[in-house]
């Protein structure tokens, strides 16, 4: 469950950073705000799943609550799914 937590994390990171970097100013500069409805979407499905699966796997690995609530945090700062998973998940062999 640990690789599904990764790449559902990998998404929803990659999503953010889409939904900020490309389609907020495609909205803004350029008036097209069909890319914020398309990458909202996307992001706010990957969001909740990436939380279900914080909670699954917090169980699974044994996480205290300050790594609890350090996952939680990574889902709303850019990059810090990215981040989250390079210090607290298991490196994969």
């Amino acid at each position: 469950m640990v690789f599904g937590f990764r790449f559902i994390g990998w998404l929803e990171g990659l999503s953010f950073l889409i939904l900020l970097l490309f389609a907020m100013p495609m909205k803004y500069i350029y008036s097209e705000p069909m890319y914020v409805k398309f990458f909202g979407m996307a992001h706010g499905v990957l969001f909740i799943f990436y939380i279900l699966l914080s909670v699954y796997v917090a169980d699974e690995l044994k996480w205290n609550a300050k790594v609890r609530f350090y996952a939680l945090v990574a889902s709303v700062v850019p990059l810090g799914t990215f981040i989250f998973e390079r210090k607290y998940l298991p490196k994969s062999k």
